[in-house]
């Protein structure tokens, strides 16, 4: 067989569920747009009501395909979003601020986690999640850790979680925090620094300025570089170990992740028209969408509804644990 058949046989057999995981995709966007909800929850409860074309059809191969592959490199095409003089902006202060807040976050899933009977995979993804950009992390270090029985369900979980609250902060913290005093200022760093998804983030922080939506913005965004440096500490641990010879083959920094810094020092490096970056900005999303509609085809509500109470209990503690900790440290921040 010539590899030109060989590659027609492969596209016939991931095609199907490509397309059903493209679909749905499609219908969760215009659905998001139409009603101003969260396009990845759309995504993730409608892929889930075509479960039994994962369990009972073609479109295994496919699904599959999109919620590993294309999953990976939506994670990647994120970089393109991001330039260090951006990130400059917040200076050092704001920097170690905020990767005391990420590191703080991860490491509090550790301590609530256990307490709630549920193990260490979890306390990673939501950790992980919460800390640093809401299902875009989820799906980034559930890509990289290594998979057991449970860690599909608990990574659509954790999405649907992340996503829930973020909408929720969105509402919330602005009026939180122009309650508590806060400037303008301050409010734009809190908003950045505790809201899960940069959607929401932009959302919140220009509903009370245009000012503490540039911070929100930025504050985010640094919040979003710090993913590889997660993925990096995460593989040394595995790696590192008491059963570091089983998990030899996670790689250091994931071709994926590679991606995301190289689109970062090319944005750094090139003043990047709009009309290049866009693009790769609704690619990427348009990756995580189908990633995410293809992981909720690969699981059945039954199955997600045996998580259980202290599922989300950690990731609400997580998300209260950010949040007081951001409130606390505000005045350690010069640029606000």
């Amino acid at each position: 067989m010539s590899v030109l058949s060989m590659w027609r046989v492969k596209a016939a057999q991931v095609a199907p569920g490509l397309l059903i995981s493209a679909t749905v995709a499609a219908a969760a966007s215009f659905l998001g747009t139409h009603y101003g909800a969260p396009v990845m929850l759309f995504a993730l409860l409608i892929g889930m009501a075509f479960n039994f074309l994962y369990d009972d059809g073609p479109c295994r191969a496919g699904v599959d395909l999109a919620s590993k592959f294309i999953l990976r490199l939506g994670v990647g095409l994120l970089g393109v979003r991001i330039a260090l003089d951006d990130l400059a902006r917040i200076g050092v202060d704001g920097a170690m601020v905020l990767a005391g807040l990420v590191a703080a976050t991860i490491a509090s899933g550790f301590v609530i986690a256990p307490l709630l009977g549920r193990q260490w995979r979890f306390a990673l993804i939501t950790g992980g999640a919460v800390a640093i950009c809401g299902a875009s992390a989820a799906l980034a270090i559930a890509a990289v850790i290594p998979p057991n029985d449970k860690t599909e369900r608990n990574t659509l979980f954790t999405v649907m979680a992340v996503t829930a609250l973020s909408t929720v902060a969105m509402v919330v913290y602005p009026v939180l925090f122009q309650a508590l005093g806060f400037s303008e200022g301050q409010q734009g760093f809190l908003i950045g620094a505790t809201i899960h998804d940069v959607a929401q983030v932009v959302g919140a922080g220009f509903s009370v300025s245009n000012a503490a939506g540039e911070t929100a913005t930025v504050v985010k965004l640094f919040r979003v570089a710090m993913l590889p440096v997660v993925l990096i500490v995460i593989a040394l641990t595995l790696r590192l170990g008491p059963h570091g010879g089983a998990q030899g083959r996670i790689a250091l920094l994931p071709w994926f992740m590679v991606l995301f810094l190289a689109l970062v020092v090319l944005g750094s490096v090139v003043d990047l028209p709009l009309s290049a970056i866009d693009p790769v900005n609704t690619l990427s999303r348009t990756c995580l969408i189908v990633a995410i509609a293809a992981l909720g085809i690969k699981t059945s509500l039954k199955a997600l509804t045996t998580v259980g109470g202290g599922h989300l209990a950690v990731v609400v503690i997580e998300t209260l644990v950010l949040l007081g900790l951001a409130t606390l440290v505000i005045g350690m921040v010069d640029f606000v």
